[in-house]
C-alpha cells in the first residue's frame, strides 16, 4: 500500500511539472572510490543503448557497494549472462537504483538469495521480494562489485530508473562527482545523398568528408558540393578524465545557417525502443567496418524519443547556386563541446559514383507480413521485422539457406523452418539448426522440433544449416583430487566445456543432497561454496551431471574427505 502511495504521488508530480527535475542532492554514489567511467549512459552498443554507467573498480572485485538512498529491495536476478548478479532498490521518491555484475550480496540479502536458490534448486533465479522485506538505508552495504554475467571485466554497472515507467535515466544527471574537462572527439564526417537525384561530391552514395582542426579548437570540413536533399553523420566519442575509454556522447546538435534543425540527447529512453539504435546509426557501415556513424537526420522506421528538435527530419535541401553553413556540436554533460563547421555549396554535378539498388527474386514489404517458400526451407517475417522495403537475397541448397547478409538489421524475430524428412532418426536426436559464422563454423541456435520440422526464431540474417552434435560435455576437477582431504578448502571447483552446441544445464549432489554450484561461463568453472554447510559426513561423494543443448550428457563422480 505504501509503495502505491509513493508511486502515485511521484506520477502526479511528474505529470504536473511536464518534465522531470532530477534531484542532485538526494543520492550518494554507490562506491566509496573516485568515480571513473568505462561506459556512459546512452552509449552505442550492439543492438542497444547502454542503460546505465559502468564504473571502474580498480581492476578488482569485492569492493563494497552502498545503497544510494533509503529504500527496499524489489527485485533480485541471478543469471549466467546479462547483468549476472543484479540488485534493484526502490526509493520513496519514485526512483529505482540498479546494481549489476555483482560478486555477491550483503549477508542478509545473500542469505535470502541462497535460500531461494536451494528452494528452487537453481543457480539462476529472479525474485521479487515482498515490499519492505529487505529494507536498505542510505550508506548501508548492499553488495560487492564483481564480474558476473556478460561483463568483460570487473566493474559496477549502475542505473537509475523511474519506478513508474521503468525508463532508465542518465545517472550523471543526479549530481555524481565525475571529473570531466575533456572535449568529445570527432573521428569522421560523412555526407549522405538522400533524395532520388541528390549528389554529394559527385557521389550518389555515402561519402566521407575530410576536416581539419582550426587554431580556435573548432573543426572545419572541406567544402561540400551538393544538390538535392542530403544529410550528415558523424563518428565520435566522449572521454572523461582519468580514463582512456571511448565512451558515448551525451548530446548532438545540428544547425543550418544558424537555425537548429536537429538535436538529440541521452537524458532517458525506454527499453522498448533501445533496438531502434539501428536506425540512428549507419548499420550497413557498422556491419562492414565496425565503426558506428551517428546520423544527424532521421530515417524511415526511426521512432526514437531522444530527439529534442527536428525540422525536415534533420535533412538539408540544397539548392543550386546557394551556399549553406552547417554546424554540428558534440557535447557532454559537463559542458565540454566540440564544434564542426561544414561549408556546403549548391552545385549541380554529374555523379561519378552511382547508386546501385540490388534486385533479387524476393522483395520485403516492411509494413506487411512476408512469407517465402524455398522448398525444404520456409521463412516468415512478421510485419515491421525490417525498417524499410528492400530486395532480400534468399538462397537455399540442400540443408543450407542463406538469408541475405548482416548489412540489414532486423527489429523483430523472424521464423526459419527446415523440413527434415529423409534424415535418419538417430541423426535427428542430436541435430539442431546452426548459424554459420564468417569462417563457416556452426553456432547453436535454439531449435524447436515438431513432427517433421526444425524451427528457430532469430533476428540475425546470414547462413543457416542443419548440424549435429554427438560429443557430450567434458568435466574435470579444477582444485582437488579424488580421495583428497579438503578440510581447509573454502571452495570446490570443476571445469566444464562443450565443443559445439554449448552447455544447457548442470546439476550437482553431495552425498545425495542437491548443492548449489555457481557457473561462470567466461572461465568455464563450476564452484561450490563449503560455507553452505550441508555436509554431515567426513567422506563426501560428489556427483555432477552436465547436459548440452541437444541432450548429450556427462556424469562426473568423485569423493573427498572433510572434517
Amino acid at each position: 500500500m505504501k509503495k502505491r502511495i509513493y508511486l502515485l504521488c511521484f506520477l502526479i508530480m511528474h505529470l504536473a511539472s511536464g518534465q522531470e527535475n532530477f534531484p542532485k542532492d538526494v543520492f550518494r554514489p554507490p562506491l566509496d572510490i573516485p568515480l571513473i567511467l568505462a561506459g556512459t549512459f546512452g552509449e552505442l552498443r550492439s543492438n542497444h543503448f547502454h542503460s546505465g554507467i559502468d564504473i571502474k573498480t580498480q581492476q578488482r572485485q569485492g569492493l563494497p557497494v552502498y545503497a544510494i538512498g533509503d529504500g527496499t529491495v524489489t527485485r533480485i536476478k541471478v543469471s549466467h549472462w546479462g547483468y549476472g548478479k543484479a540488485l534493484y532498490v526502490a526509493h520513496p521518491n519514485g526512483y529505482t537504483s540498479v546494481y549489476a555484475h555483482l560478486q555477491k550480496f550483503s549477508p542478509e540479502i545473500e542469505e535470502f538469495v541462497k535460500q531461494t536458490q536451494y528452494q528452487k534448486r537453481s543457480y539462476e533465479i529472479e525474485v521479487f521480494p515482498e515490499y519492505g522485506k529487505l529494507k536498505v538505508y542510505k550508506d548501508s552495504l548492499i553488495a560487492y562489485t564483481g564480474n558476473t554475467g556478460g561483463s568483460s571485466g570487473p566493474h559496477l554497472h549502475f542505473e537509475i530508473r523511474s519506478s513508474v515507467s521503468e525508463k532508465p535515466t542518465n545517472p550523471m544527471l543526479y549530481g555524481l562527482d565525475i571529473r570531466d574537462a575533456t572535449n568529445p572527439t570527432l573521428q569522421g564526417l560523412y555526407a549522405y545523398p538522400l533524395s532520388e537525384k541528390a549528389v554529394v561530391n559527385q557521389s550518389e552514395i555515402r561519402v566521407q568528408i575530410p576536416f581539419s582542426r582550426q587554431p580556435d579548437g573548432t573543426y572545419l570540413a572541406e567544402e561540400v558540393k551538393a544538390n538535392g536533399t542530403i544529410g550528415f553523420g558523424v563518428a565520435a566519442f566522449d572521454r572523461q578524465d582519468l580514463a582512456a575509454n571511448q565512451n558515448g556522447l551525451y548530446k548532438l546538435e545540428q544547425k543550418v545557417n544558424g537555425t537548429l534543425i536537429s538535436s538529440f540527447d541521452f537524458d532517458s529512453f525506454s527499453f522498448g525502443e533501445t533496438r531502434l539504435i539501428n536506425t540512428l546509426i549507419d548499420y550497413e557501415y557498422m556491419s562492414k567496418y565496425r565503426r558506428r556513424i551517428q546520423k544527424c537526420f532521421k530515417t524511415e522506421g526511426n521512432k526514437l524519443s531522444i530527439y529534442r528538435q527536428l525540422k525536415n527530419d534533420g535533412k538539408i535541401t540544397v539548392k543550386e547556386g546557394l551556399n549553406y553553413t552547417v554546424e554540428i556540436d558534440l557535447k557532454d554533460l559537463a559542458g565540454n563541446s566540440t564544434r564542426l563547421i561544414i561549408p556546403v555549396s549548391g552545385r549541380r554535378e554529374d555523379a561519378v559514383n552511382k547508386k546501385e539498388i540490388p534486385k533479387t527474386d524476393h522483395y520485403i514489404v516492411a509494413g506487411k507480413p512476408n512469407n517465402f517458400d524455398l522448398g525444404k526451407v520456409k521463412l516468415y517475417f512478421p510485419a515491421n521485422t525490417f525498417y524499410s522495403d528492400f530486395h532480400i537475397d534468399l538462397k537455399a541448397s540442400g540443408d543450407t539457406v542463406t538469408v541475405h547478409n548482416n548489412s540489414v538489421p532486423a527489429h523483430k524475430n523472424f521464423t526459419l523452418s527446415f523440413n527434415i524428412d529423409g534424415y535418419e532418426e538417430s541423426f535427428l536426436q542430436t541435430a539442431f539448426i546452426a548459424r554459420l559464422d564468417d569462417k563457416l563454423r556452426p553456432n547453436y541456435i535454439k531449435t524447436y522440433k515438431r513432427g517433421n520440422t526444425f524451427t528457430t526464431r532469430t533476428r540475425s540474417l546470414g547462413t543457416y544449416t542443419i548440424a549435429q552434435d554427438t560429443i557430450p560435455p567434458k568435466i574435470r576437477s579444477k582444485n582437488f583430487k579424488s580421495k583428497q582431504w579438503l578440510t581447509n578448502y573454502r571452495y570446490l571447483s570443476l571445469l566444464i566445456s562443450d565443443d559445439l552446441s554449448g552447455i544447457n544445464s548442470y546439476e550437482a549432489t553431495l552425498n545425495g543432497e542437491w548443492i548449489l554450484m555457481e557457473y561462470e561461463p567466461k572461465t568455464s568453472t563450476l564452484t561450490y561454496n563449503f560455507d553452505d554447510k550441508i555436509l554431515d559426513k567426513k567422506q563426501c561423494n560428489l556427483r555432477v551431471v552436465v547436459t548440452d543443448n541437444v541432450g548429450n550428457s556427462t556424469t562426473f563422480t568423485s569423493s573427498f574427505y572433510r572434517n
